[in-house]
């Protein structure tokens, strides 16, 4: 398998700055519910930080509230932003609609201003549904480990899978690049605009592997992903 090791060097603002090769990309976080403390809190898996740290990225965490996160995304100049996994879309019983309007605000202003987005396990579904795309409740996705086929039926490599819901249809604008050994679809991108999409977890890989590493990069680093030839699974 093919990794890399997670490096932490140092990336502070002036060398951001300094560095156009060093990119600000915000992330946004699921909502924790403590219901014994009557808090809900918005949170996020470390290992994304070390990932994005690793690719030379520097982290913005967004809030799960639509007026300050719009107002961090049009003052930051954000680079890309990257739709996280955790908690259901509410029209498929998840409990945080703030996510769900904090998101898909975001989206509209990463298409309106041409910043580039990735999206994960519920981040993918995020987009699928703002395109319109109905999803279905899966079995045998949530925990386990699957195969990751291109669209010639070519085994690609092996991913995570830890999401209920899928689909194995597209719309003519969302191409799709590999789905799972049972047709459920995997990865997505826009044909003409910034947005990119997969199911698995490139977080939860330890260490990270470099097809992984390889893809964000492609995301939010070149002017636009329709214009490569890579499928995932290439070197």
């Amino acid at each position: 398998m093919d990794c890399v090791q997670p490096k932490m060097s140092g990336v502070n603002d002036m060398e951001a700055r300094s560095n156009p090769t060093v990119r600000k990309i915000g992330l946004t976080q699921r909502v924790t519910e403590f219901s014994e403390i009557k808090e809900r809190r918005d949170s996020i898996d470390q290992r994304w930080i070390e990932l994005l740290h690793a690719l030379r990225c520097i982290p913005i965490l967004l809030p799960n509230h639509v007026a300050v996160t719009t107002d961090l995304v049009r003052n930051l100049s954000l680079d890309g932003i990257l739709f996280t996994g955790g908690n259901s879309l509410s029209d498929y019983g998840g409990d945080a609609p703030e996510r769900d309007a904090t998101e898909l605000a975001l989206l509209k202003i990463a298409i309106d201003e041409d910043i580039p987005c990735l999206g994960v396990c519920r981040g993918m579904q995020l987009i699928q549904h703002a395109f319109g795309i109905k999803l279905e409740a899966l079995h045998g996705h949530v925990a386990t480990d699957h195969l990751l086929l291109g669209n010639d039926r070519r085994e690609l490599r092996k991913v995570n899978s830890y999401h209920r819901f899928g689909t194995d249809t597209t719309i003519k604008n969302l191409e799709v690049l590999a789905r799972s050994p049972d047709g459920v679809v995997e990865e997505i991108r826009h044909i003409s605009l910034r947005i990119h999409g997969i199911m698995w977890h490139p977080e939860r890989f330890a260490p990270f592997e470099k097809t992984d590493m390889q893809l964000i990069n492609r995301v939010f680093l070149t002017n636009s992903m329709q214009h490569s030839n890579c499928e995932t699974g290439s070197t």
